[in-house]
């Protein structure tokens, strides 16, 4: 009786979450997420996945994945389904609830004007049972999708995203990559400093309250009359060894031609031109010279110092994993349309290359854009799956529009001596169900600060035209 009373308790604690089909796409590992709490997964859900399945794209193998894992866990049941599974056994211990599988016809308890043909309606129609059928336990769907949640709480229904993975609630937390020093940081830093000097480089060892919260190369800098900028070069405990930066405003300094027009650029640049930072993230608005930078740090360092063998380049061709097989031609002529970015950047480098008296008019010029035709790559990113880049620059565009497994399937590319570049705009995500949060590009920038071979730079103000920083303020 008392262990009848005490699972009846229990019950009462614990949530019941209901899932829709786009988030065990969105993340096959979600049913071992809730810890504590149960699953219920509808007949509807199971049919959606099963319509879902076939194809290359990430949604078709996400749905597989999803498919093979509540086959394995119900296979490892000795109980029935109708009491539910246990998790522990199948998650290694990460969840403890049950999951419970739609093993009766449901009645379908909804507003008239709600066709019941539809899929989400009838998931609508499990909630509204399970709710009735647990009065005293809280009965939550779980959806990616938007109208999905506003539908179930139009009904009285408790509904909420998918929060697992999500890295910031505010995108405006997320690491900038930057970081102002206080006017009075010298004085309550500046004792027993030790300071020298290696390979044109002044390096400083400081100690302090402030020097326990930053992290390995993170910009600092500090404006007025003896300004500093410096890259967080070591970190340990109080003590942080700080680095000053190579000025690629100057002129003599320039990367094929360009130069930093401000702060956050020459701080991108010394990222991009670092050959011990293997990954970089470049955050930042329309305009503010994400691409241009990292083609002109690229090409330099291919080209020039030869450091890297050649450039490849790629982007999610929005609806992402949509097959590129539509557009005529090879993979390269077939991503030319999505690479419009790229074009545009190449037209300014040559020009600057032009300028600066490097070639001879324009034979010189078209050989010059022929020579960096054939040492950049564009790829799709719908072949990277089992490739390795040895020695490579790889540049991913439009990162905002990848998912975190999208993302690691891409930067796990990565072989000896190769750099990766994300470049993005958060606030510009075409993906659906992706929010700031949850996106991949968030995800790396989150994950991969304080690692001494990567580095993250938010930049700030645009520098396309005046037009453009017009209209990016008033529009």
């Amino acid at each position: 009786m008392n262990a009848k009373r005490q699972s009846a308790s229990t019950a009462a604690t614990t949530k019941l979450f209901v899932l829709d089909t786009n988030v065990l796409m969105h993340d096959p590992n979600c049913l071992y997420r809730f810890e504590e709490h149960d699953l219920f997964i509808p007949i509807q859900t199971l049919e959606e996945l099963d319509a879902h399945k076939k194809g290359m794209s990430e949604v078709a193998r996400n749905a597989r994945q999803a498919s093979r894992m509540m086959d394995e866990i119900v296979s490892s049941s000795p109980d029935g389904i109708e009491v539910g599974i246990p998790l522990t056994t199948p998650s290694r211990e990460l969840a403890s609830g049950r999951l419970f599988l739609q093993t009766e016809a449901i009645p379908t308890v909804l507003p008239v004007n709600l066709p019941t043909a539809k899929a989400d309606n009838q998931i609508l129609a499990v909630v509204h049972h399970l709710a009735q059928k647990h009065p005293r336990r809280a009965v939550i769907l779980v959806s990616k999708d938007i109208n999905m949640r506003i539908k179930a709480r139009a009904l009285g229904l408790e509904a909420q995203d998918y929060f697992n993975d999500k890295v910031l609630e505010d995108t405006d937390l997320l690491y900038t990559g930057v970081r102002e020093l206080p006017a009075d940081f010298w004085d309550t830093h500046g004792k027993g400093m030790e300071s020298w000097k290696e390979n044109g480089r002044t390096y400083y060892r400081l100690k302090g309250p402030l020097c326990a919260e930053m992290v390995v190369n993170e910009f600092i800098f500090q404006e007025g009359e003896r300004p500093l900028y410096a890259l967080v070069k070591e970190h340990s405990g109080p003590t942080v060894v700080l680095e000053t930066l190579i000025d690629f405003s100057h002129q003599k300094n320039n990367v094929w031609g360009i130069t930093a027009r401000n702060r956050e650029q020459n701080f991108a640049l010394n990222l991009l031109m670092n050959p011990d930072i293997d990954f970089v993230s470049l955050l930042g608005q329309a305009g503010t010279g994400k691409t241009l930078l990292t083609l002109a740090a690229s090409l330099t360092q291919v080209l020039e110092t030869k450091r890297y063998s050649e450039i490849i380049m790629t982007r999610v061709t929005v609806p992402v994993g949509e097959d590129i097989g539509f557009l005529p031609g090879t993979e390269e002529e077939k991503m030319a349309p999505w690479m419009g970015a790229l074009e545009d950047n190449l037209d300014v480098l040559n020009g600057n290359a032009e300028e600066g008296g490097h070639y001879g008019g324009e034979w010189g010029r078209a050989a010059t854009r022929d020579l960096i035709r054939t040492r950049i790559k564009i790829k799709s990113l719908n072949f990277m799956r089992g490739r390795t880049f040895i020695n490579k620059f790889l540049i991913i565009d439009e990162a905002q529009n990848l998912t975190p497994k999208q993302m690691k399937t891409l930067i796990t590319r990565a072989g000896p001596g190769t750099k990766v570049v994300c470049l993005g705009n958060i606030a510009q995500i075409d993906t659906p169900y992706l929010t700031e949060g949850s996106s991949g590009l968030t995800y790396v920038v989150d994950r991969f600060k304080d690692w001494q071979h990567s580095g993250h730079i938010t930049l700030q103000r645009g520098e396309r035209s005046r037009l453009a920083d017009r209209a990016g303020e008033v529009l």
